[in-house]
């Protein structure tokens, strides 16, 4: 049973576009279906999303904040050192974690975890490893799509949009 719901965000949550001004980073685009299944869906079946990305970002703490996202992670080189140390935390096994990730920073995490998947615009290296890969591109739902993929798969039903 899945425990721990894991998310990289440049690029799974996002399109992976970063607008940048002279002052840095100004915005980013979080699609909502993806924002309504972290914050609805994985409370309802008792797992836990978990933020784990490479870049740090006001952007993105604001919208962990929103979603009630408590573990997050920003400005991480190692993501499975990371993501090993939460699954201590929580007591869990690798095997009670989901991951969701677009580049080659994820792709560590990706293997150790039970299950893994990641938008259809991933690397190719994700594309191969992954145990599903989503119809949808990162910030166009792929996060939501993997979150009703992996509820149906533990026996959560089906989803309405």
């Amino acid at each position: 049973m899945i425990k721990l719901f894991f998310m990289d965000v440049d690029g799974t949550l996002t399109d992976g576009k970063i607008y940048m001004g002279v002052a840095g980073e100004l915005m980013k685009a979080f699609h909502v279906k993806d924002g309504h299944a972290i914050k609805n869906l994985l409370p309802q079946y008792h797992m836990t999303p978990v933020i784990i990305t490479g870049r740090a970002s006001e952007i993105v703490t604001s919208r962990a904040q929103e979603l009630n996202i408590g573990e997050i992670y920003q400005g991480v080189d190692n993501k499975l050192e990371v993501m090993l140390g939460i699954v201590e935390k929580y007591h869990c096994s690798l095997e009670d974690a989901a991951y969701i990730g677009d580049d080659i920073g994820d792709l560590p995490c990706m293997l150790q975890c039970g299950l893994s998947a990641c938008p259809s615009d991933a690397a190719d290296e994700l594309l191969a490893a992954a145990d599903y890969v989503c119809a949808k591109r990162g910030g166009e739902g792929a996060v939501r799509e993997f979150v009703e993929w992996l509820l149906r798969k533990e026996g959560g039903g089906t989803f309405t949009r």
